[in-house]
């Protein structure tokens, strides 16, 4: 019997809930989305129709912005700031509360949106509200000592990529107001806005000033980044677009804080305990590897190769890859997959064309894995579907060899010396996290740090981490002030204490990583 779309994450019957739920993001045919701005749902925009990397199957439209009415958005987001930077923070704690206290009824459904929207598997995307919500509650439990006698920015800016909606974005948004600030926040156009207007919607119900646009980079960038209403910006993505956000607020004299890509690596050298490494590739697959933290490039002791792609086929092999929302009865759980699509079809053809371009300029395949027919609907849409592949021997003149696929695509590169793998780690000047594995812990923990990453595990993964666990990034992976536990409450306020940060003249760390 071939299998069914569960009942519990049909899209329709989700749709409905959301309507349910939050009403006034629709438009009044029921049909269309609304944007946040002016303290209320309105502005349909241009609808621009938005398909699920699921099937292929239309969810929604986009309710696009021109620049004008995102001009609009800005100052009066702005004109937001001074009452609600006065309000005493009792009161901006309660109303934050009251948000996290209406949105985690929700957390079920924002998760099972998250599937269709950016084609997460619902454990990902309960994971993904869950955190954000525990998150923000950390910092309404601690932020008396967090904030002192800080003062907040004004408005902040945020745009963000598609990949965790809410425990990225919201939960950055939700923090910026606690401190005071007013917020606005551009929709990511790959994905997310529904689940995003819903939250934005129950935030605004509790009278936080937040404000929620779509539109196209082209026509909202300029206003989100430059616009002297602006105080502050919280951007996440990639390199091209940091930078020249970068060069641009440098010169405004703006707070701002740009996580972009870098190559995140795994090193290996002497080493043995090939059951623990296999519990890290296999967890290091979570979402794809469309992860800002994932770990693309493995630099590997050339006499361990035999052992290390034993342990990468066994593991890789078994992982499921197939359509999220499929069960064989109605009264079943969701699947247990690795991961399901890649955000889309444009996204998947990217991978294959670095994948053919490595293939040409001389690299070898190791690992070619198959969709297996029976994870998906007979002759539904796969276009945004990939199988895990890897490569070793990656030539410098390969586009992969310096980039982030963002997608599951692994690379190999054998190294001969520790000197070499040291250089091989270090190939994208700087990245978010990275790993030294060896028996020789000393060993490991020396080496950690001739590694140009912010957070750098020894044996193990490093994540983004929550809470009181600072984030950030070395070289080009990062520009502005670091975030995580106080030092984001200190990136979107002002005080007599300098701001941690890799800044154009500077690079100062916090202690403890």
């Amino acid at each position: 019997m071939p299998k069914i779309v569960s009942p519990q994450v049909e899209f329709g019957y989700l749709l409905n809930q959301t309507k349910s739920v939050t009403p006034e993001i629709f438009a009044p045919d029921g049909v269309g989305f609304l944007n946040l701005l002016e303290g209320r749902w309105q502005e349909p925009g241009k609808p621009r129709p938005f398909v699920s990397p699921v099937d292929g199957s239309e969810i929604g439209s986009l309710p696009m912005l021109d620049h004008a009415t995102a001009l609009r958005a800005v100052v009066a987001a702005k004109q937001e700031a001074a009452a609600w930077g006065a309000t005493d923070l009792d009161e901006r704690k309660r109303r934050v509360q009251d948000c996290l206290d209406q949105l985690r009824p929700q957390v079920d459904l924002i998760g099972k949106l998250l599937i269709w929207e950016i084609g997460k598997t619902f454990k990902l995307g309960f994971t993904d509200i869950d955190r954000a919500i525990d998150g923000v509650q950390w910092y309404v439990d601690n932020i008396e000592g967090m904030l002192g006698q800080r003062k907040p920015l004004g408005l902040v800016s945020n745009i963000a990529s598609w990949n965790y909606p809410m425990s990225v974005l919201l939960h950055a948004v939700l923090v910026q107001a606690l401190c005071g600030n007013s917020v606005i926040a551009k929709t990511p156009t790959d994905g997310g806005f529904i689940s995003l207007s819903l939250a934005f919607a129950i935030a605004r119900r509790c009278g936080l000033p937040v404000t929620l646009v779509s539109g196209s980079g082209g026509e909202l960038s300029d206003v989100l980044v430059k616009h002297e209403a602006v105080d502050c910006l919280s951007f996440v993505g990639g390199r091209y677009n940091g930078r020249n956000i970068a060069d641009a607020l440098s010169q405004e004299h703006k707070r701002y804080m740009l996580e972009m890509e870098g190559v995140n690596t795994y090193g290996i050298w002497n080493y043995s305990d090939w059951t623990s490494l296999a519990d890290q590739l296999k967890k290091g697959y979570d979402y794809g590897k469309q992860r800002c933290t994932a770990y693309v490039r493995f630099v590997v002791e050339r006499r361990l190769f035999p052992q290390f792609l034993e342990t990468y086929w066994n593991t890789i092999k078994d992982l499921k890859v197939g359509n999220p929302t499929l069960v064989d009865t109605a009264d079943d759980k969701l699947p247990d997959l690795a991961f399901g699509p890649v955000i889309n079809a444009r996204q998947a053809e990217d991978l294959d064309r670095l994948y053919a371009d490595a293939l040409k300029t001389g690299a070898t395949p190791i690992y070619e894995g198959k969709l297996d027919n029976s994870l998906f609907l007979p002759g539904q849409d796969r276009s945004a579907y990939r199988a895990p592949r890897a490569l070793v021997n990656l030539p410098r003149q390969s586009e992969l060899y310096f980039k982030e696929p963002f997608g599951p695509i692994d690379s190999i590169v054998l190294v001969d010396r520790v000197e070499e793998l040291v250089g091989e780690m270090n190939i994208s000047n700087g990245a978010l996290v990275a790993a030294v594995a060896s028996d020789d812990e000393k060993w490991a923990a020396r080496t950690a740090k001739e590694v140009r990453a912010f957070k750098v595990g020894l044996n193990k993964l490093r994540s983004r981490g929550d809470r009181e666990e600072v984030f950030g990034g070395m070289g080009e992976s990062w520009k502005g002030a670091f975030v995580g536990g106080a030092l984001l409450v200190e990136a979107v306020t002002e005080g007599d204490k300098a701001i941690l940060g890799n800044f154009q003249d500077a690079l100062l760390l916090p202690e403890k990583i």
